[in-house]
């Protein structure tokens, strides 16, 4: 929201309040609950700014007019903009939230029962049948398949609370919060403050996101009708509900309106009066005050009682999250043995460590160690500490962890070695990780087999397949107790690394533990046999199921059908399936597609996506699968009208289909904004680059690579990788293909300021020897000189081969002199090397001889 939006808002804020309280006066004196809520969101009796101790604990103030630096904007400008806020929304706004500050239980409770009388929106979207062909399509079987597609994508990252906010936000967009709030009450579910939390951070979201300023408010209102509707309801105003709200203010630099909010709050909570104290830090933090950050930090240094030292953690907490150097004066007067948990202390460790104060550091761990603090939690904020200090590489780190554990005579954690393997796995340091677990063994550690599976996670996020074989080698030396997804992800990875055999091993000791496999373990050996071409191996896969008694699933028969070369197959794997009482899923609709296209059927292919029992929420997706299939079959026209069709409607492609959908120069950027994930939106612009290389669109390629290299800044290793692409795939290419070469080699050191990578110089050399370009070969050979990269024997052997093409014999027995020869295989290239172009050479040097001497001879006059 930008920050006319803002002061829009401010506005509304101010226009309800004045409102609320010039009608407080006039509320019956019965109702006297509502009359302090009306009061007690009247800004203009709060307090002085100024702190105050006279209580004995520090209070929340309201400011002093302080100018607000997120509302800079000149009033006259923004008076003068075309108003997309109508005076109509505004004032409808403005009656909504005076009507949240006036309005009690009884009338809210009217409105619904009204709202649910008259057939509002809520009795229309409940109306709508979800499953509209349910009788074609088995719920029951439907939540299995999701299930098991939840567990297969979330396993390591996604919680019960997780997807309940996914649910929810799911709700909050598609019926609006008033009608999810109604609609959890007709289904017999009471909402709880788990529900309204979330519908709240729902709104607050859409109206952060939002660009829109009718939509921004509107967004607001229902987050503010929620939260009435919570303290309607007897809830405690806890921080999970008033926190998105200071955030928010916090966020938008809106400094009155979060003194205004904080009044219900403290009102609804009392307690929460020093948790306060953390939000107000960060408000004055976030719109650049250095005035009030000092006045709190003042007042705080001379604080000495108990509530007193709780507002003192908050405010040095918000410090310390913000990367604020001034914490120095707090850090000398707090006493650490005092802080409310161990949670609190890492926070404060942790930018101990990202500011480099050492000497605090060590000091606060002397104090916990002479007071007895838990060993454990000691052990984590070392952790804490260590791993936050900039520019220390992960084996420096962990000598840092080790070293301050000797010196304060601690033994390390499980939970902390267990934070530091998950921090070299963040990394990509899989091996160190395990280094670290074999230390954790040797000092008698215990290790959770979820630990584990964070490794292999990331074994197979870095492709390092190998590692299996060490991580199945701990889980039997240490009598680690492994699961059925622990040997699941293990068979993975050997099948990943075509080791076959070790996956069948790993199934035998699954046996071994009495846990019966399922389809799922099998499904992987499966896939692996189909990726390799082996079909005789996946077929012993299937008999095996059978003598297993595994009954096969959806996604068995979705490999088996993707994998068809035939209709006949097609249609025998398909009918087994449906005799086996197994409902199709999207997977199935989309091996339909898939195995229908590599046969050349693609109307049959085409018909896919018009069957009735495709649920609405996989229609996308299964279109998306089409138009894939189609771009790779050479159907471009065809593919590109179906991605115009789901925009149209309204809907998005998956990130893979987007990607194969990249070969039309006109639709190129509209494609890359559809990839929103960081490391599709690479491989989607490297293969823009290569097919604008590759069609002659140079200045497009540029822009690309422009993008790629702010993206990129960082990385180094992946701009080259992208130009070792496109330089390669002009090596391959025709001869007339070196001048776009060379010209985008000198663009990406004039317009990027790019160096050439020796990958990249090698694939142009090879080009100069497919064009048999001499000028050209020189060029590139001084090309390595320029960017430091010293000729290697490879290099040598290129430009040998380069100037015998070329037809530069003498500088190539020059060079000749300088390749060294002891290898055999260097001595092979060369002998190649002549025989290709130098006996070439002369073979048609004595051809053209003889030609002519044929000629001259048959010229000369008889006598």
């Amino acid at each position: 929201m930008t920050a006319s939006k803002a002061k829009t808002l401010s506005s509304l804020f101010k226009t309800a309040v004045k409102k609320a309280t010039k009608e407080s006066s006039s509320l019956p004196s019965g109702d006297k609950p509502l009359k302090q809520f009306v009061l007690s969101l009247d800004t203009s009796s709060a307090p002085s700014s100024s702190p105050s101790t006279s209580s004995g604990s520090f209070r929340i103030r309201s400011p002093q007019p302080t100018k607000n630096p997120a509302n800079d904007g000149s009033l006259q400008s923004w008076l003068l903009q075309p108003a997309s806020t109508s005076e109509n929304s505004i004032g409808g706004f403005t009656d909504e939230l005076h009507s949240i500050l006036c309005t009690g239980p009884a009338e809210s409770s009217k409105d619904i029962e009204k709202m649910m009388d008259n057939g509002s929106s809520l009795g229309r979207v409940l109306n709508i049948p979800w499953l509209s062909n349910a009788s074609n399509y088995n719920i029951s079987f439907r939540r299995k398949e999701l299930s098991r597609e939840r567990k297969q994508k979330w396993v390591f990252k996604k919680t019960q609370s997780g997807r309940f906010n996914r649910l929810i936000k799911m709700c909050g967009d598609k019926l609006g919060t008033k009608a999810t709030i109604e609609f959890f009450d007709k289904m017999g579910r009471d909402t709880g403050l788990k529900e309204y939390n979330a519908l709240i951070a729902v709104c607050l979201e859409k109206a952060r996101t939002s660009n829109d300023e009718d939509d921004a408010l509107e967004h607001m209102s229902e987050a503010f009708k929620t939260f009435k509707k919570m303290r309607e309801r007897g809830f405690q105003v806890e921080e999970g509900t008033y926190g998105p709200f200071l955030m928010y203010f916090i966020d938008m630099g809106m400094v009155e309106e979060f003194f205004f909010f904080c009044g219900p709050i403290k009102e609804g909570n009392p307690s929460s009066v020093t948790r306060l104290g953390y939000y107000e830090m960060l408000l004055w933090i976030g719109v650049n005050n250095e005035e009030k950050i000092q006045e709190l930090c003042n007042c705080i240094v001379a604080a000495d009682e108990e509530d007193d030292f709780k507002l003192k953690e908050n405010y040095l907490l918000a410090l310390c999250e913000s990367g604020r150097k001034d914490i120095m004066q707090l850090l000398e007067v707090i006493d650490i043995t005092k802080i409310s948990s161990v949670n609190v202390a890492a926070n404060i460790f942790e930018s101990l460590g990202r500011l480099s104060f050492d000497s605090f550091a060590e000091k606060f761990l002397w104090t916990l160690k002479n007071n007895d603090y838990k060993m454990a939690d000691i052990s984590r904020v070392i952790f804490s500490y260590v791993s936050a200090i900039p520019n220390l590489a992960v084996e420096d780190l962990f000598l840092k962890f080790k070293s301050l554990h000797m010196k304060f005579e601690i033994t390390p954690s499980s939970a902390s070695y267990e934070k530091l393997i998950t921090y070299c796995c963040d990394l990509h340091k899989v091996h160190f990780a395990l280094d670290i677990v074999d230390q954790m063994c040797e000092e008698g550690l215990s290790l959770s087999i979820e630990m584990l599976h964070s490794i292999l996670h990331a074994s197979e996020e870095n492709y390092e397949y190998n590692l299996v074989r060490r991580i199945y080698s701990l889980i039997g030396c240490h009598n680690v107790k492994p699961t059925r997804e622990t040997f699941r992800s293990m068979i993975n990875l050997s099948v990943k690394m075509k080791d076959f055999n070790g996956a069948y091993a790993m199934l035998d000791d699954l046996k071994k533990l009495n846990i019966p496999p399922t389809s799922t373990i099998y499904n992987t050996i499966l896939a692996g046999y189909f990726r390799e071409s082996n079909i005789s191996g996946a077929m012993m896969v299937l008999k095996q199921m059978e003598s297993e008694d595994v009954k096969p699933d959806s996604h068995t028969y979705s490999y088996l059908i993707a994998n068809c070369n035939c209709e006949e197959d097609i249609t025998k794997y398909y009918k087994a399936m449906m005799a086996a009482g197994i409902q199709v899923t999207k997977h199935i609709f989309m091996a339909l597609i898939n195995a229908y296209t590599a046969c050349g059927q693609i109307e049959k292919a085409k018909q896919v996506v018009l069957d009735k029992g495709i649920p609405f929420n996989s229609l996308n997706e299964i279109k998306g699968a089409l138009a894939s299939a189609l771009a790779c079959s050479g159907m471009m026209p065809d593919a590109l009208n179906i991605y115009k069709e789901i925009k149209q409607n309204g809907g998005t492609l998956e990130p893979k289909p987007v990607i194969s959908l990249i070969g039309d120069v006109n639709i190129l950027v509209q494609l890359l904004e559809e990839l929103h994930d960081p490391d599709y939106w690479f491989d989607g612009c490297c293969r823009a680059v290569v097919h604008c290389v590759t069609n002659k669109h140079l200045r497009l390629a540029l822009e690309l690579l422009k993008q790629l290299k702010v993206e990129f800044h960082k990385d180094d290793l992946a701009l080259d990788a992208v130009f070792d692409e496109v330089f390669s795939v002009i090596a391959e290419r025709q001869p007339n293909d070196l001048q776009i070469g060379l010209a985008l080699l000198q663009a990406m050191k004039d317009e990027l300021g790019l160096t050439p990578s020796r990958k990249s110089l090698d694939f142009l050399l090879a080009s100069c020897v497919n064009a048999k370009d001499l000028q050209s070969s020189l060029l590139i050979w001084r090309e390595y000189q320029a960017a430091g990269l010293h000729c290697n024997v490879l290099t040598f052997l290129r430009m040998y081969q380069a100037l015998l093409a070329s037809g530069d014999p003498k500088s190539a027995k020059t060079l000749l002199t300088k390749i060294p020869t002891e290898d055999p295989h260097v001595r092979c290239i060369i002998k190649a090397c002549q025989m290709t172009y130098v006996q070439s050479t002369s073979s048609k040097m004595k051809k053209q001889k003889v030609q002519k001497k044929n000629k001259t001879w048959n010229t000369t006059p008889m006598k």
